[in-house]
């Protein structure tokens, strides 16, 4: 059980990872060329709330936040995005977690320009600080620097990234790629579409894209394709359900509340 919680929310935040754009996967210091993206799927004061069931039992909850207001970075205006994840009152006798990560995005190229991390799980605990040049494609951390791809995502801008991605020409089977920056290594992930389908989900009937990540395999997943996952099919395209198979057993995250939408939520059925 150590640090399956982090894992499974990283593994379900990456799996919402797309991109419209070619990847630059290289790492050279040749310049990036500067990108300019439109974002029409949220907006301040958003805030997603899930819980997270193994099994029969449910064991953690999740809140996803878009602050209130803009923050500067490196003189640079920035959605300032949170991901708080902790287990039950009535899990924590038996695995205790309090994790908290932030993502500072960039408003006008939507990639993460800060990013931190804190986790405490039980008697282990980690905290993780970078900061991201694209043009320069390096990342300066708290823990070590290094090179990486232009436009390189942490786990919870990426989701945000994710949402601003039009599906409408996407077609069933087809793959997506991008590159994720997680705990000083860079991962080359990618999902593959699998088309529409309606759900029923704690909230009622939503109408969903669904899509089948690629996970980072290690022994919390059963494999690299253990998870699948539902947004909805609306401009909001906000994360409804997420389905994993672990290695042993499988676990659930479904919406339970939502608010400060930018848009109307029109995937849901009256």
């Amino acid at each position: 059980m150590k640090k399956i919680v982090i894992i499974i929310l990283a593994g379900i935040l990456s799996s919402f990872i797309i991109s419209d754009l070619p990847q630059n996967s290289d790492s050279t210091n040749t310049a990036a060329p500067h990108r300019m993206l439109t974002n029409n799927a949220f907006t301040y004061g958003e805030e997603l709330n899930y819980r997270v069931h193994y099994g029969i039992i449910n064991a953690a909850k999740i809140k996803l936040k878009v602050e209130n207001e803009a923050v500067e970075v490196h003189e640079r205006p920035t959605y300032h995005l949170t991901a708080d994840g902790k287990t039950l009152s009535t899990f924590d006798w038996m695995f205790k977690v309090r994790d908290r990560f932030e993502s500072y995005m960039d408003m006008e190229y939507m990639a993460p320009i800060k990013y931190f991390k804190s986790v405490k799980e039980d008697k282990y605990s980690d905290v993780d600080l970078v900061f991201f040049d694209h043009d320069k494609k390096r990342i300066k951390g708290k823990k070590k620097n290094m090179d990486c791809p232009a436009y390189v995502q942490d786990i919870i801008g990426a989701l945000y990234y994710a949402r601003t991605i039009d599906f409408t020409s996407a077609t069933k089977g087809q793959k997506y790629p991008i590159d994720i920056y997680l705990d000083q290594e860079i991962y080359n992930l990618e999902f593959k579409y699998l088309g529409k389908e309606t759900i029923k989900s704690d909230i009622g009937k939503i109408r969903c894209i669904k899509l089948k990540p690629k996970a980072v395999a290690d022994r919390v997943f059963k494999d690299d394709e253990s998870i699948t996952l539902w947004v909805s099919d609306d401009e909001n395209k906000i994360p409804i359900r997420v389905e994993a198979s672990l290695a042993v057993g499988s676990l659930k995250v479904d919406l339970t509340s939502y608010k400060g939408l930018r848009n109307s939520f029109t995937a849901k059925n009256k």
